[in-house]
């Protein structure tokens, strides 16, 4: 079992940047792949980036260049790193955790999901 707790959403303008970290609690956090989804009002849950257990990085095509997900395992944390925000990227953002080895995209592999954290991004 993993527990999942988002932190680091706020109000920022246009241009600005936040970084969301991701503290989860349970054993063996090195052996999961993690992700960052969204989810705005009215829209789907939609991927946004992930990290697997070795460190290779997946973006969705949106986020490149401006978005940038980290792990320390010796913290059991993941960060999302977003820099030149912009107010598409209002969302509540959740971090997920799963047993993964391909198709980090697809919600259905993330087994943990936090509650999430609001990001909210002004004109």
């Amino acid at each position: 079992q993993v527990q999942l707790v988002e932190s680091g959403g706020g109000l920022v303008q246009a241009g600005g940047s936040l970084r969301l970290s991701c503290a989860a609690s349970g054993r063996s956090f090195s052996s999961y792949a993690m992700g960052w989804f969204r989810q705005a009002p009215g829209r789907e849950r939609e991927f946004v980036a992930a990290i697997s257990r070795n460190g290779g990085t997946y973006y969705a095509d949106s986020m490149k260049g401006r978005f940038t997900i980290s792990r320390d395992n010796a913290k059991n944390t993941v960060y999302l790193q977003m820099n030149s925000l912009k107010p598409e990227d209002t969302a509540v953002y959740y971090c997920a955790a799963g047993i993964i080895y391909n198709n980090y995209v697809a919600r259905d592999k993330y087994a943990y999901w936090g509650q999430g954290t609001q990001v909210t991004v002004s004109s």
